[in-house]
């Protein structure tokens, strides 16, 4: 608890939480966003801020149906709290790091397919060891700030680190795969180049900035994208997944996605000689003074865990940029 002292030299205790609560929607500019940020209700959120402003006497953000932006107060407010905010966030993370038995939470964000990449073989078996360690994962399709977000950690392809992160390799390369049922492959034929995909109905992927992805594919130095046409377009890998097994057509699929359906005969690769390997995953996090016991707990446990390839923390040379999530 921070304790606030008034003009009339009341002592007035505010909760951290409201704190934190009108410093994210002055990050997010929306109430919903900051709410999903911090897994809370938008009502729960709301109703902290309102709390926070009827304490002080003043109101922090002009609020409409569209937008909410700081006042003139709410500006002053957040320049002159928001360093004292971050001290003590960094004083709580000091003293968790001196805890002998790992607790609290820990916030990742990843690319969906990323997060069900390592859901089984990282985070079951750490919260099975650790269960004590709360661990909140969202995810998501854009690339994201993680320091901006409040997020301890990102999981993302090691080529879309940011410079300024510290990154710990995840395994050892994944690739693409083009699968569909047997039966559509009977009655429709089989695709032997990227190029036959035009007489194929195929399930089609859309991006998180709204545009249809090409599915690329690289051969012997040369690469294609097609765009690629069906009756259905969709931007969820699960669903996409459900309409190949139904037969609806063919799914440019992450291939840990569907390793399963492959071994089962449930669904069969085609165009193999065409998909490339893509990078492996990275774990990445920036430089902590203090990390919590949680934290060092899960790096340790990611590094020895994590996949062959896992060897040290050092920093990558890798840029962000746009991409279909991987």
């Amino acid at each position: 608890m921070e304790r606030l002292i008034t003009e009339n030299g009341t002592m007035v205790q505010h909760a951290l939480t409201e704190l934190d609560a009108v410093l994210m929607v002055a990050r997010r500019g929306k109430f919903r966003a900051a709410a999903v940020e911090l897994g809370v209700s938008t009502t729960a959120l709301s109703n902290a801020v309102g709390k926070l402003e009827r304490a002080l006497g003043v109101r922090l953000f002009n609020r409409t149906t569209r937008s909410v932006s700081l006042t003139e107060a709410g500006q002053r407010f957040i320049e002159q709290v928001a360093p004292a905010v971050r001290d003590i966030h960094e004083a709580m993370e000091a003293a968790r790091s001196q805890q002998a038995t790992p607790s609290g939470t820990l916030r990742i964000n990843a690319f969906p397919t990323a997060a069900r990449e390592i859901f089984s073989s990282l985070v079951l078996p750490f919260q099975r060891l650790h269960p004590q360690v709360h661990i909140d994962i969202v995810t998501e399709g854009r690339l994201v700030d993680i320091v901006a977000g409040g997020f301890d950690l990102g999981v993302r392809s090691e080529d879309l680190v940011p410079v300024d992160m510290i990154a710990l390799p995840l395994g050892g390369p994944r690739r693409n795969v083009v699968v569909g049922a047997p039966s559509y492959l009977e009655s429709r034929g089989t695709p032997k180049i990227p190029q036959d995909l035009a007489a194929h109905t195929c399930l089609r992927v859309r991006l998180p900035n709204g545009a249809i992805y090409r599915w690329p594919f690289e051969k012997d130095g040369q690469s294609i994208h097609v765009d690629v046409e069906g009756g259905l377009t969709l931007d969820e890998a699960g669903l996409a997944r459900t309409a190949a097994l139904a037969s609806v057509g063919l799914t440019l699929a992450m291939e840990s996605d569907v390793r399963d359906d492959i071994d089962a005969g449930r669904l069969v690769r085609v165009l193999e000689d065409w998909t490339p390997t893509l990078p492996p995953l990275s774990l990445y996090y920036p430089s902590r003074r203090n990390p919590t016991a949680a934290f060092k707990a899960f790096i340790d446990f990611a590094r020895r865990h994590g996949g062959p390839s896992v060897a040290d923390d050092d920093g990558l040379d890798a840029a962000s940029r746009p991409s279909l999530a991987r």
